[in-house]
């Protein structure tokens, strides 16, 4: 039998090579469409994340909440039980922690207009009149109207204002003013089936009932997200059209209000030091709960993917979320891997020289936002209340305040 010349050997063995490639590169497309990598990932490989080499860098880290006591349709003692935990082992978590100005981690509970409880909020008004918080509006609807998305927001504000102390007004018109995260991440209508939401003009009603910022994004790996990424901007609303928040034009040093809503993003990115069976990158959305803890690795990329006011890098905002009142969950944001990354964040990112932490909520996230806009410069913890003073549950002795 003849043997194969080794010309035709080589030959095959190129041919197996590049089909092995294709198929290789097919998966790899297919699972990027699936994980819906496509939206974002040309923003990702065009960016540059700032570098930062002759002053040190402040680190604004905010945690935000999607706090949802009635979680899959929790009866009233479960409820109870998952907000009690909270307010108990929160404080004894966070008391042991302190950034650069000695203020301990400050959490921002977004809670449901839908799953409104007196006696939770109350709890959660306390715990952030000890200094470790603030309130603010988070909404899940489907198929809305302008009316009524109207009246609940209004009545909500209202009601969170006036009876647990929470939204601050704004100093010169007296409007009450609230952060706002979109249940289901469909913020102005952005699902693809249309879902969870149902208002292409979200965006233009949020502004004229008081939102200050949207604290929303990332959603990946769902198809609500956007085309921009770790970024800061104003989104301008297409009402006639979903997703108008798909791109905007980026808060800038210098600048002024641009659009109808601001976006405050997290950070998304690849992490390639821990892989998807040790060959995918995963997704990076800054989400924390039990399956993906808050490990060191995580905050390095937090810091480093460097969200920012343009002309300001020094300042690097990190938006983390999470879900905080589901069981297999709290373990881990009451427990050792969040008491952790607070070592973490406070050993490695508090130096005064390289780097300075702030632990900031969403509305002082806002109000240094602002600052760095108009041009303020030194250091940010001083624009905390910038132009939105704290709310009265935060006051010192504001506890469960009753008077408007």
């Amino acid at each position: 039998m003849n043997e194969m010349p080794e010309v035709q050997i080589a030959t095959v063995l190129l041919i197996l090579a590049v089909l092995l490639g294709a198929v290789a590169c097919a998966l790899v497309l297919r699972d990027m469409r699936k994980r819906n990598m496509h939206l974002w990932l040309g923003h990702y490989l065009r960016r540059r994340p700032p570098v930062v080499e002759d002053r040190p860098v402040h680190v604004m880290f905010c945690f935000v909440d999607h706090f949802e006591p009635m979680w899959k349709g929790g009866d009233l003692e479960t409820q109870r039980r998952r907000v009690d935990r909270w307010c108990s082992e929160y404080r004894a978590m966070a008391g042991r922690h302190r950034d650069a100005d000695g203020r301990p981690p400050q959490h921002s509970f977004f809670y449901p207009e839908e799953e409104y409880a007196e006696e939770h909020l109350d709890k959660l008004s306390a715990l952030c009149s000890d200094g470790f918080g603030e309130i603010e509006v988070h909404l899940h609807h489907d198929n809305d109207t302008e009316q009524n998305f109207r009246v609940s927001i209004s009545r909500f504000c209202k009601v969170l204002h006036e009876q647990h102390g929470a939204l601050p007004r704004d100093p010169e018109t007296g409007e009450l003013k609230f952060g706002f995260i979109h249940g289901n991440w469909c913020l102005d209508n952005s699902r693809g089936d249309g879902r969870w939401c149902g208002l292409n003009n979200e965006l233009i009603l949020l502004r004229e009932l008081g939102c200050y910022a949207d604290f929303t994004m990332p959603s990946a790996p769902s198809d609500t997200q956007t085309a921009t990424i770790n970024s800061i901007y104003y989104a301008t609303d297409d009402p006639c059209a979903p997703k108008s928040h798909n791109h905007g034009a980026p808060v800038k040093v210098g600048g002024g209000t641009r659009g109808d809503l601001m976006i405050v993003q997290g950070p998304l990115a690849l992490n390639w030091r821990e892989r998807r069976m040790g060959v995918m990158p995963r997704i990076e959305n800054s989400d924390i709960r039990r399956n993906c803890p808050p490990t060191e690795a995580r905050v390095d990329l937090w810091v480093k993917t460097g969200v920012h006011v343009e002309g300001r890098p020094e300042w690097v905002f990190v938006k983390v979320h999470t879900h905080g009142t589901q069981e297999h969950d709290i373990d881990t944001l009451l427990g050792a891997p969040v008491d952790a990354m607070h070592d973490y964040l406070e050993r490695t990112y508090n130096d005064g020289k390289r780097y300075v932490l702030h632990y900031v909520t969403a509305r002082e996230c806002y109000n240094i936002i602002k600052a760095a806009e108009a041009g303020e410069q030194g250091d940010p913890g001083q624009y905390r209340d910038y132009l939105l003073p704290p709310p009265r549950a935060s006051w010192a002795g504001g506890r469960k305040a009753r008077s408007a």
